[in-house]
């Protein structure tokens, strides 16, 4: 499968067309959604209000789950954000397939590109370290991150700083990547085989999908919750 995404440039940097417009729908997707499951809140919540009421106090629960208890609400809303963005940017892609005669692909999951998981992964990276300088100083967020508990194990810390950020993005990058290619050869048993691989194509497709959908949650839920117990290792002290 040689599939390519069509590019555009502004000025003497190219961008990946296909992949920004995605993450811009995801956004949007977001957004909307989260939009239109709070509107007209009410003490008493039914329908939409709780089910937008369990997403908070779930993802809540994963910063509960590998923080202590008084870092809840700081992270709270980012624990809720990277869950809900990372399970929308997986399921898009299953909505269809768009792919011209050139073979350029105009639709996909965003996190079916290598760059954009290694790009969320960094962010965490980032973020988790940004967070420890903040509290604990220059020199005890070094004390801390990469001195604790021995000197000796700087070398492995500052390699598992990198590790850290492969596994992360290599992980929710394989799992969505592999799911959609094994649709595209699905689907393309219909044009190389014909009608008669209608009745085998369609439930192995309806099959694959429910499966992609599951795979594409639990991936959002250990990426978040990975990212929590990467910050909690930062931002908390090193016994």
């Amino acid at each position: 499968m040689d599939e390519k995404s069509w590019v555009f440039h502004i000025g003497p940097i190219w961008f990946d067309g296909t992949v920004t417009t995605m993450i811009l729908l995801t956004c949007l997707i977001v957004f909307l959604l989260v939009f239109f499951f709070t509107r007209k809140l009410s003490m008493k919540p039914t329908g939409k209000q709780n089910a937008i009421e369990w997403l908070v106090d779930f993802t809540s629960g994963i910063v509960g789950d590998n923080m202590p208890r008084k870092e809840v609400n700081n992270f709270s809303l980012l624990s809720f954000t990277l869950f809900l963005f990372i399970f929308v940017a997986n399921q898009i892609g299953l909505v269809t397939k768009i792919v011209t005669p050139n073979e350029v692909s105009l639709w996909k999951s965003p996190t079916a590109d290598p760059f954009v998981t290694m790009g969320l992964a960094m962010m965490i990276l980032v973020l988790s370290n940004l967070l420890a300088s903040e509290r604990f100083g220059l020199v005890g967020y070094v004390k801390n991150s990469f001195l604790s508990p021995m000197p000796m194990l700087l070398p492995i810390k500052i390699m598992e700083e990198f590790t850290n950020v492969i596994t992360l993005g290599l992980r929710l990058y394989g799992n969505i990547y592999a799911g959609e290619v094994l649709l595209t050869l699905i689907a393309s048993m219909v044009t190389s085989l014909g009608w008669i691989a209608i009745p085998i194509a369609i439930p192995l497709e309806m099959i694959w999908i429910a499966f992609s959908l599951f795979i594409g949650s639990i991936q959002a839920f250990v990426f978040t919750t990975l990212s929590m117990v990467y910050i909690s290792h930062q931002i908390e002290v090193e016994e």
